[in-house]
């Protein structure tokens, strides 16, 4: 996965979602240059044209301007981001790999200096930050295809899409499970606003891997940019759950809320920390159910127990290949469920049922577990590092139910379908 995005990086259509219409939110005060050059109308000037040219997509004409721009202001964060998105479009100009890695890494070290947190900066210095330490990048091992991609990347950059789709046509037919080759056809055609056939392309992306968020996302962008939001939700519910520990999903999804003026749902169910052991207390033989429970600290109690078991004793058995511990998917889950059933027990007792229906926390646990999307919960909300190493198993047997999870507990639903029009005006074209 991490290949394919280091590749879209060549392309780097603008980043999707964050930047076609977070940006557009933003729109009205985003291109106000910094208070201490207000009085400087020569600034001024030169930063808007530079700016309305970034926008427009034409990030090699405004090239020169944002480095003079820079050089007389390296303080302000918004023409710096944009010098590094341009520099990285120049670099796929170069022909010689040797320069453009060092675009690439100049780029980074800009946005890296600029401190930034835009979600373009952000989403732009995550790729960059993967890249290899020459900053090249390759898309084939195939020369044919290599050039092929190469010379198509220079002419999108160039803006000559129909250059651009010739080569990139080149490679898919030397190479058709070339992901990149695939996905930069579908963005080639949406730039030349045939929707039609980028559409078609980001479904061939999008079936070539479907464990791969980029096309789902691109393919987002575009539905959104024409006023189809419902459409755009699904896909950004794909990519979602193609790579949900990468944050350039949630970025985009995010700036998808926002646009439609609704929240995501990111409520949390609150873990109380287990306090301090005590030495002469058994780890596995604990009443499940009190007789007369006063609070709902018991349910915690049995989840932190369970905890315990798996540490102790549990994880070696269920994970006899893995020389350590690693927090784990069954192991939240089984600890989870464990309170589950303590809270359904206090919930019927006159003295905690308060306690538990008017705690949303407590709540949300237990609606997560009647709607069978419990593991799903932990998987997204509490994905540490151990858990994570469970989710493409989990992915590949339950794939509808992750989904679910996100439709009906993260992501409202789209509002009325936009004016198509009204949307393409409001987001800056590329």
């Amino acid at each position: 996965m991490r290949f394919h995005r280091l590749q879209a990086l060549v392309l780097m259509p603008l980043l999707g979602i964050v930047v076609t219409l977070a940006c557009a939110q933003e729109h009205v005060h985003t291109h106000t240059a910094p208070a201490h050059t207000q009085g400087d109308a020569a600034y001024q000037a030169k930063r808007q044209q530079a700016m309305q040219l970034f926008d427009q997509g034409k990030r090699l004409e405004a090239l020169p301007l944002l480095e003079d721009l820079t050089r007389e202001d390296p303080g302000d964060q918004e023409v710096v981001v944009a010098l590094a998105a341009s520099l990285v479009r120049h670099a796929a100009t170069l022909t010689d790999q040797q320069s453009a890695g060092k675009e690439r890494l100049r780029a980074k070290d800009l946005l890296e200096k600029s401190g930034s947190f835009s979600p373009l900066a952000q989403n732009l210095l995550q790729l960059l930050r993967e890249m290899p330490d020459s900053g090249d990048i390759q898309f084939s091992e195939n020369p044919a295809v290599e050039q092929a991609m190469r010379a198509g990347e220079a002419a999108f950059s160039r803006r000559d899409f129909d250059e651009a789709i010739k080569n990139y046509s080149k490679a898919v037919e030397l190479e058709p499970k070339n992901y990149a080759a695939v996905l930069f056809m579908g963005n080639a055609f949406h730039k030349k606003n045939d929707f039609a056939r980028a559409g078609e392309w980001y479904e061939k992306a999008t079936q070539l891997d479907p464990n791969i968020e980029t096309g789902y996302r691109y393919y987002a962008e575009m539905l959104a940019s024409r006023g189809d939001m419902a459409k755009a939700r699904t896909m950004m519910i794909h990519a979602a759950v193609a790579e949900p520990y990468n944050r350039m999903v949630w970025r985009d999804l995010k700036a998808w809320a926002n646009v439609n003026h609704v929240a995501l749902d990111f409520t949390s169910v609150n873990i109380p920390d287990p306090g301090p052991n005590k030495k002469d207390e058994p780890v596995f033989d604990f009443k499940l159910f009190p007789e007369r429970p006063k609070d709902v600290s018991d349910a915690w109690k049995v989840y932190h127990l369970v905890r315990a078991d798996w540490k102790q004793r549990k994880f070696k058995q269920h994970f006899p290949q893995e020389p350590q511990y690693r927090h784990s998917l069954a192991e939240e889950t089984e600890a989870l469920t464990a309170a589950i059933r303590v809270l359904e027990k206090l919930r019927g007792n006159i003295d905690t049922a308060e306690q538990v229906t008017e705690d949303p926390s407590l709540l949300l646990l237990l609606k997560l577990q009647r709607a069978s999307a419990l593991e799903a919960y932990v998987l997204f909300r509490l994905g540490d590092e151990g858990i994570a190493k469970d989710y493409p198993a989990y992915l590949a047997a339950n794939h509808a139910k992750l989904e679910e999870y996100m439709d009906k507990f993260v992501v409202p639903p789209a509002p009325a379908k936009t004016n198509a029009g009204t949307a393409r005006t409001a987001a800056p074209p590329k």
